[in-house]
């Protein structure tokens, strides 16, 4: 198997690295090659999309909606940025030819639309999977010339079929994420093992893998927002930032402040509510183990289609401004904890990527 993901923030390596971990779980003779698409391409797609992600990401906001809107939404724009998608995607045809695997699956829509494209062309002779952890804005995400579309959110169906046809094979898995959200989890062990009161109101505040958005004003609004409230700030890898956080609330014993953690299972099993500033992965989880969630801070770009659909389909409230977040929080907090029962039981999928690297088809469910 060979699995392209992206270095950027979490969202594209951890689907890439359990999916992995999953093949080898039940397949330990399998190969199974984790490549960095952007890597792949070379220095112009690094500079293009990593180096320039980062900076527009932790500077430039506005611009970011901007180009996203050009990327995305304009016909003109979208289609030259399909164009060049396509010219950058050579070299990751190129290692597919290098590697021979069986099965292609990408955790990064770049590099989905770049490999579905040319496998839709007849370039590629081997199923091409897109692994999807976002809710919509599914234009790169999604393509006619993808086998198989995993996904985490079954409200994404009805996007990815205007965009892949009807007949486009879609599947709501389990398996995109740590395997801790496979079962049930024990809030009150949770607190204790994070050194959380257990009867306190505890809110997780999340910018990501980068820790982008107003983490610190949400912080702040989670404590305004009920007496007792414990906060529990998670920075990713941004250390520049934690290190900020913690000197903003040095002294407030209410207030944690944590770095990259591999622990999510246990930090939302704690929370009672999620203010979340990038959508993805890290919102299906919360939805998982019950956590109200809050969509705040980084409204922009495909964040904000995320939003929409997020009020839409009722799986989160979404917040614009400071002012509004506290009475949202309150809400959050007063509503009932709803976990998701089901989603241990769906369908693997590391199970489905088999079934399509032997030849079997990796179809088993229509949302």
């Amino acid at each position: 198997m060979l699995v392209f993901s992206a270095d950027i923030g979490e969202g594209h390596d951890l689907p890439a690295r359990v999916l992995r971990d999953g093949i080898l779980a039940r397949r330990p003779e399998a190969e199974v090659i984790v490549l960095d698409a952007l890597a792949v391409a070379g220095p112009v797609g690094q500079a293009l999309v990593r180096r320039g992600s980062e900076l527009i990401l932790g500077r430039l906001r506005g611009l970011f909606d901007v180009q996203y809107w050009l990327v995305g939404r304009f016909p003109p724009t979208r289609t030259l940025a399909t164009r060049l998608a396509a010219r950058l995607g050579g070299p990751l045809v190129a290692a597919v030819a290098a590697h021979r695997p069986d099965v292609v699956v990408s955790t990064y829509p770049g590099s989905t639309e770049a490999l579905a494209a040319a496998r839709a062309r007849g370039r590629l002779g081997v199923p091409v999977v897109s692994a999807i952890t976002d809710l919509a804005a599914l234009r790169y995400w999604a393509h006619r010339g993808c086998d198989l579309h995993l996904v985490v959110h079954p409200e994404s169906a009805a996007e990815i079929r205007a965009i892949a046809g009807d007949d486009a094979r879609i599947a709501h898995v389990r398996g995109l994420t740590s395997p801790a959200f496979e079962t049930p989890a024990d809030g009150t062990a949770a607190r204790a093992a994070l050194g959380l009161p257990p009867d306190a109101p505890v809110v997780a505040v999340s910018g990501g893998g980068w820790a982008v958005g107003d983490l610190q004003g949400a912080a702040s609004a989670a404590l305004d927002a009920g007496a007792g409230v414990h906060v529990v700030v998670l920075c990713g890898r941004n250390e520049a930032v934690r290190r900020r956080l913690e000197r903003a609330f040095a002294g407030r014993s209410a207030v944690h402040v944590l770095g990259f953690t591999d622990r999510m299972g246990d930090v939302l099993a704690a929370a009672d509510v999620l203010v979340h500033s990038t959508a993805g992965l890290t919102v299906m989880e919360a939805l998982v183990r019950g956590t109200r969630v809050v969509s705040y801070g980084w409204g922009v770009g495909h964040i904000r289609l995320n939003n929409r659909a997020y009020a839409r389909f009722g799986l989160a409230e979404v917040v614009a401004d400071r002012r509004a977040l506290v009475p949202a929080i309150r809400r959050a907090l007063a509503a009932p904890r709803r976990p998701d029962a089901g989603y241990g039981s769906l369908p693997a999928a590391a199970d489905l990527v088999l079934r399509l690297a032997d030849g079997r088809g990796g179809h088993d469910a229509r949302p």
